[in-house]
């Protein structure tokens, strides 16, 4: 006993301590496990199962295509086809482990090196820049937590990462993470992520794609294709080398490997296309039901014609501005639309939302009516003086032509004339005409209705010389071919529409060949493109609006210009400004269409002896509500022709360019009509 006291002294105090402190160090480790322990068995217990955490998430994917398959737009959260981890890529695995967790076969769900380093870090600067965390804690706080660096949130980001691995195997966690991580513009999961960036599936995923994606979980919105692709494929060159160093793939592999030629999916336009998202995507909800699995949703634009009617609509819309422009094809599938200037400045759809008076372009349903009730092209009326409750209509310049046909009537947009027929055919038929081919707005039944004084939607009227092209029969536009699952799966497909006859076939032959005389001679010569055109141009009381219609090939396109506020803009006459748009965008539309002839010939209009008649210039008759003429002094319209053009000059050989005609070398030219 004395020796063993006598030991117990030689040891000292200091290596006593040093025992009692390490005792107290295992004991407090041992109760600290127990207590984690203790947390992980009921953060376990509260963990959702494999199947539930494998569920869709709320928010549906919707990507929509243009006519030729290009995405112009995502909505939602990005979620794609769930992956299982047999159906992942191995390249996609091996990249995501590479660079996120080189050590996640070998820990618990926690790296003590990566937490170790992580403290450190904050010891030294003050705050956390360095995660350290595993790919199940990634999973963890994507699932359950914030991305708040705080201490209690990481700890509990520690206690789920346990616990996950003890509910779930490596390659479950794996699966998980690879289908739910986000990588950036809305994509959650490895599917999407490909879909929007490569446009195709995971599984069908390369190795330098795989480095791309990989390389975004870090900084999703730095490291983004479609926001930094230099940064973007930088970073993957850093995932390769790390795959390369971590015995992933051989040196001779990562050598192979190119990011940059990888063909990225191109970024969706937010401008004008967007005009016409707007309007085709809230007619999902007539069409589908599903709701919750991604889909896709192909609609009839066409980028072509989109990008030659943006193009057309900036470039002549008179300054200080807005313009529109819908074209609609024979079976009503809508291929461009325009409803202002610039989408990102203003997403007002002009094209479908507002309303504005149609001024002569209205007197289609005016003939229309006429022509049903019995009249004929060729039929005497008489241009004079006309009085109508009061209401005295009257022509620019207060020039009248006397006794003249129907056709010289509607080329040079008599009014009186207009209103007279108004009054025999009854403006209440006018009305009905104009319902029966699809005006939605209200329209009211007054003597001057015949002008244009019921405000219309620029679709509607698009949609009405629509039928006129289609013989007479009705046209419903629309904007979606077909939706399907991201997988392929067809869940709406568009039917061939059920038309009716709204007029007889020799009405609307009739009406098309008065248009197509009125931009052969008329009003509408600006509109001439080398091809059969009819159509209608428009112009409401002091130049407040501007508008042409018409069709050419099977393709029916409306424009029009004016400022939101309705105040009048100098020299905005519809067969200025908006018909060289329309000619300038109908000119890129129909040039891989075949030149379809009218059922008639261009018939020339009588000469009217009016020398001073600005309609023989090719400019609109101006009159306000009532009829009455508008002064508009020359020189305010700036910007309507481009710089150095000079307006065509009407004569056989125009003619034979505008309607495509071809002349024997032999056959001498023939004198110009309009000539003394």
């Amino acid at each position: 006993m004395a020796r063993a006291s006598k030991a117990s002294n030689e040891r000292g105090p200091f290596l006593t301590w040093t025992i009692r402190l390490l005792k107290i160090g295992v004991i407090g480790a041992l109760l600290g496990l127990m207590i984690v322990g203790i947390f992980v068995g009921i953060a376990r217990s509260e963990i959702d199962s494999f199947e539930d955490l494998k569920a869709s998430p709320n928010g549906q994917m919707i990507r929509v295509r243009a006519a030729d398959g290009t995405v112009i737009q995502s909505l939602g959260p990005s979620f794609g086809r769930w992956l299982t981890i047999n159906e992942l890529p191995s390249e996609m695995k091996d990249a995501m482990v590479a660079v996120e967790d080189r050590r996640y076969y070998m820990h618990p769900g926690v790296d003590p090196i990566g937490i170790t380093r992580s403290f450190y870090v904050r010891a030294v600067e003050g705050r956390w820049t360095q995660g350290g965390s595993t790919i199940t804690q990634q999973l963890a706080r994507n699932v359950y937590l914030n991305n708040n660096k705080e201490f209690g949130r990481k700890m509990r980001e520690i206690i789920l990462a346990l616990a996950m691995e003890t509910k779930f195997s490596k390659n479950q966690i794996l699966e998980l993470y690879l289908n739910k991580v986000y990588f950036g513009g809305g994509a959650y999961g490895v599917d999407a992520a490909s879909r929007k960036f490569f446009d195709h599936g995971a599984e069908e995923i390369s190795l330098a794609e795989a480095a791309i994606i990989a390389g975004l979980v870090k900084a999703p919105s730095r490291y983004s294709p479609t926001a930094d692709a230099q940064a973007a494929l930088g970073r993957a060159g850093v995932v390769v080398e790390v795959m390369q160093d971590a015995g992933m793939i051989t040196a001779a592999e990562a050598a192979s490997v190119k990011p940059a030629l990888v063909k990225m999916n191109a970024e969706p336009a937010q401008d004008s296309v967007r005009y016409f998202t707007d309007w085709a995507l809230p007619q999902l909800d007539g069409l589908i039901d599903e709701t919750e699995k991604p889909i896709d949703v192909w609609t009839t634009l066409d980028l072509k014609m989109q990008r030659a009617a943006t193009a057309a609509i900036v470039a002549n819309v008179p300054r200080g501005t807005q313009g529109a422009l819908v074209a609609i094809d024979r079976d009503g599938a809508v291929k461009a639309m325009v409803g202002g200037t610039d989408y990102v400045t203003s997403n007002y759809n002009r094209a479908v939302t507002a309303t504005r008076q149609p001024g002569s372009a209205w007197k289609l349903f005016v003939y229309l009516t006429a022509l049903e009730a019995g009249f004929r092209p060729e039929d005497k009326v008489v241009d004079e003086p006309v009085e109508i409750d009061g209401w005295q209509p009257k022509n620019s310049g207060g020039n009248y032509a006397g006794e003249i046909t129907v056709r010289t009537a509607f080329a040079y947009s008599k009014n009186t004339v207009a209103a007279q027929i108004g009054q025999e055919v009854g403006t209440s038929s006018i009305a009905n005409m104009a319902r029966r081919f699809g005006i939605t707005t209200p329209v009211n039944t007054l003597p001057s209705m015949v002008l244009g004084t019921s405000d219309v939607r620029v679709i509607d009227m698009t949609r009405a010389f629509a039928a006129v092209q289609a013989k007479g029969r009705s046209i419903t536009p629309f904007g979606i071919s077909k939706v399907t699952t991201i997988d392929g799966e067809v869940i709406y497909s568009a039917k061939t529409q059920n038309s009716i006859q709204l007029v007889e076939e020799y009405v609307a032959a009739g009406m098309t060949d008065l248009m197509q005389t009125a931009v052969a001679t008329g009003t509408g010569r600006a509109a001439n493109i080398g091809r059969p055109v009819a159509g209608k141009t428009g112009t409401t009381s002091s130049n407040k609006d501007g508008w042409f219609l018409g069709f050419s090939s099977g393709l029916t396109t409306g424009v029009w210009m004016g400022r939101d506020n309705a105040r009048a803009v100098g020299g905005l006459e519809g067969g200025r400004a908006p018909a060289q748009a329309w000619a300038a965008f109908m000119r890129v539309a129909v040039a891989g269409r075949p030149v379809e002839q009218f059922p008639t010939d261009v018939t020339f209009p009588e000469r009217l002896e009016e020398e001073e008649d600005p309609v023989l210039e090719g400019e609109e008759i101006l009159v306000d509500e009532n009829g009455e003429p508008i002064d508009m002094r020359p020189g305010t319209g700036e910007g309507l022709l481009p710089p150095g053009k000079e307006p065509d000059v009407l004569d056989e050989e125009f003619l034979d360019r505008a309607l495509g005609r071809r002349r024997e070398p032999e056959e001498p030219a023939q004198a110009d009509p309009f000539q003394e």
